[in-house]
Order: structure tokens, then sequence, then C-alpha cells
């Protein structure tokens, strides 16, 4: 059996793949910074889903990388996690 890092490797050999998983770079960086703010604030998914009037499963989803969240849903995140957003633009 293969270790992730060595399937991960081999998998971006293919450039389709490979662009694929740079384009979802900042999606999967944002979810490991919520993931952490949260834990490190002591709270469930379920916790923070009440601070934002949401349903747990809704976090979930977020965390999961399976929804596409908007800028709104994510200003309420970063509120209820005492956090703020940055977006920027940058040049290639």
């Amino acid at each position: 059996m293969k270790t992730y890092r060595q399937l991960r490797a081999k998998l971006l050999q293919d450039k389709k793949t490979k662009r694929a998983y740079e384009d979802l770079k900042p999606q999967f960086a944002f979810v490991r910074m919520v993931i952490q703010k949260r834990i490190e604030r002591g709270l469930t998914q379920k916790d923070l889903a009440k601070r934002i009037g949401t349903k747990q499963s809704a976090i979930s989803r977020l965390e999961s990388g399976t929804y596409n969240p908007t800028l709104s849903f994510i200003g309420k995140v970063a509120n209820a996690l005492n956090a703020s957003v940055a977006i920027s633009l940058k040049g290639k």
C-alpha cells in the first residue's frame, strides 16, 4: 500500500490533475484555517453552527470541502470565530 504522499506525487504527474489540485489550494487552505480556529476556541461544529444561525451539517460540508460558501457565509464564520477575513488578488 502506498502512503498518501506517494500517491499524491504519482497523481500530480498528470498535468490536468496537478492543475485541478493547484486550483483547489486556496479553498483547502481556508478550510484548514476554519477547522484550526474552531478547535483553538474549543468549539464543536454544532457550536459554530449555532453562533452563525445555521445547521451543523452546513459546517460539516464547509469543512469537508464539499460546499462553496458565499462571501457572506465566510464573513459569518469569521465573526463567529472572532477572526477577520482578508481577500487579495495576486498576479501569476
